[in-house]
């Protein structure tokens, strides 16, 4: 239930977004989820792929300052109140959220959950029968 996620720093600098999503390309890492979030002379990447070790390896090669982080991903109904429902049982156990970022797609919204505890949030969630993506369904085979 534990997804890697990948950190990247990335100067504020015209086509370094191409670049870094070329290199991945290349190297036939597929990219499942994607957040930007921008400072003035920077942003953070991050990412969740489908082979976090090898894009670890490879951007590094290429001079990226870039680290993996543990994440977990929440599957909830595409419909008012999915996304509350399980945030409230979260908030309810005294669970943090560093940060998340979510998109939505039909009847299915999928949320990336960064949290200090992330093993406590899987807890707590399955506990209360809330589905979570898995690892297998992220990563390249």
């Amino acid at each position: 239930m534990i997804i890697q996620q990948l950190s990247i720093f990335l100067e504020d600098k015209s086509g370094r977004l191409t670049e870094l999503t070329k290199i991945l390309a290349d190297n036939d890492i597929n990219i499942t989820a994607l957040s930007i979030a921008d400072a003035s002379d920077y942003g953070i990447i991050r990412m969740v792929v489908g082979r976090p070790e090898l894009a670890v390896r490879v951007l590094k090669e290429q001079g990226f300052s870039v680290h993996l982080t543990e994440v977990a991903c929440i599957i909830v109904p595409n419909e008012p109140g999915g996304l509350y429902h399980a945030l409230k049982i979260l908030t309810d156990n005294n669970i943090n959220i560093d940060y998340m970022y979510a998109f939505a797609i039909q009847s299915t919204a999928l949320a990336v959950i960064r949290s200090e505890s992330i093993s406590k949030v899987i807890e707590v969630l399955q506990k209360h029968k809330l589905e979570l993506m898995k690892a297998s369904q992220v990563y390249q085979i």
